[in-house]
């Protein structure tokens, strides 16, 4: 047996036993005596004995259970058990660190930091284990009693506030203004919300919903897909919907386009990018990022193009775009979007973005490019040979397709 026997001769303050007593319940369940046991951890009978069969409080003596050998659940509880509780207080009275206790219970440092503060004894501020888990034991059934039912002064002063057609959270200020050295009368608006709306309550009288600017008297949902408005006015061709040809990339005419934003978003400049031939077109826009600003040069740009080089246009869910249905009627130019947040869907726009910062750095005014300065950066971008064009430039990949 690698355990070493205690030395009791040598006086060593309080130390923490959850080593002896895991061993103690190793020996009992092995079938030794209460004695031997107890002499071969090293603690007195009596106390071998408490652990056993527990401790009924008596006078100053907080009661305590046995201990007993629990099987570890496959599945990892939620909450803190008894013998989580114990190890935290054992190691605690060791020093040790958060993390490490943390670590050792397979769980969070902020939980077992929760736990300490939450649970220790509120005057000396010692952790106690199973003082803690009778106060989680506490703590836990639900429905609990809201604030304003177990007031009635309280809830007599929101009613007061309500019936003066307050808002709740102006209710709340008063309240704080009026009683402030009586926390029992402050509350958050939130509060004040759910004794209307959650009603079961008898908190606040139904009627008194009326008062509110909204007049509701129910709770209305904000996350459903349902009730969302739509991103733009013209309904929006997602970039599901794109033919297959612009996926493979075989054929050319498919364009990504995105704006690069100048210092303190005030100046910008619109990118094009053949998806087929990473064939680079860059726009004008000194009359800023508006929809009708977009529209107009992005229009006056693509009307360069030979036909069968205008198939598509992808670009993202930006508010620029809001003119998109006038693009496709004056250009025939179909436009899809990308999904919220998936800029890998635009991956060589995106790409060329980054090589365009090298003309263009983050930071610095862009309005004083001009049409002239913007074209002859496009035309070195597309003279530059591009590894995955096999070292072709996109003027040469682009001018070989028009010719096949």
């Amino acid at each position: 047996m690698d355990f070493k026997i205690r030395d009791r001769s040598v006086v060593q303050g309080r130390r923490p036993l959850s080593e002896e007593r895991r061993l103690y319940l190793q020996l009992m369940q092995q079938g030794v005596s209460n004695r031997e046991a107890c002499r071969i951890v090293g603690i007195n009978e009596k106390t071998g004995r408490r652990w056993r069969n527990g401790r009924a409080p008596s006078g100053g003596n907080v009661g305590a259970s046995p201990i007993t050998a629990v099987a570890p659940s496959s599945v990892p509880s939620r909450y803190l058990c008894e013998a989580d509780r114990i190890h935290i207080a054992d190691r605690v009275r060791e020093k040790a660190t958060i993390r490490a206790i943390a670590a050792e219970l397979g769980r969070g440092p902020s939980t077992v930091s929760r736990e300490i503060h939450r649970n220790r004894h509120p005057e000396n501020r010692q952790y106690r284990p199973f003082a803690a888990q009778a106060r989680a034991d506490g703590r836990r059934p639900r429905p609990k009693p809201r604030k304003i039912s177990l007031n009635p002064e309280l809830r007599d002063a929101v009613q007061a506030g309500l019936d003066e057609l307050w808002s709740p959270e102006r209710i709340c200020q008063a309240l704080r203004a009026q009683f402030p050295n009586r926390p029992e009368m402050h509350v958050v608006h939130e509060t004040v919300y759910q004794a209307l709306y959650l009603q079961g309550r008898g908190e606040l009288r139904r009627e008194l919903a009326g008062a509110l600017r909204t007049g509701r008297a129910r709770r209305k949902p904000q996350r459903q897909d349902q009730q969302r408005r739509p991103r733009f006015a013209e309904p929006m061709a997602m970039i599901s919907e794109r033919p297959a040809e612009a996926e493979d990339r075989a054929v050319p005419g498919h364009w990504e386009g995105d704006l690069i934003i100048g210092k303190d978003s005030g100046s910008t400049i619109g990118t094009l990018v053949e998806r087929a031939t990473r064939y680079v077109m860059l726009v004008h826009l000194p009359d800023g990022r508006g929809a009708e600003a977009v529209r107009d040069a992005l229009q006056e740009t693509v009307q360069r193009l030979p036909a069968h080089l205008k198939r598509s246009l992808t670009w993202d869910q930006g508010s620029e775009m809001g003119r998109h249905h006038e693009f496709t009627v004056a250009t025939d130019v179909p436009v899809y979007f990308c999904d919220p947040a998936s800029p890998w869907q635009r991956g060589s726009n995106e790409n060329t973005n980054g090589l365009l910062r090298q003309y263009f750095p983050k930071g610095t005014d862009l309005s004083v490019h001009t049409r002239e300065h913007l074209d002859a950066v496009a035309a070195q971008l597309n003279g530059r040979p591009r590894k995955t064009l096999g070292w072709e430039t996109p003027a040469e990949r682009l001018h070989k397709l028009l010719a096949a």
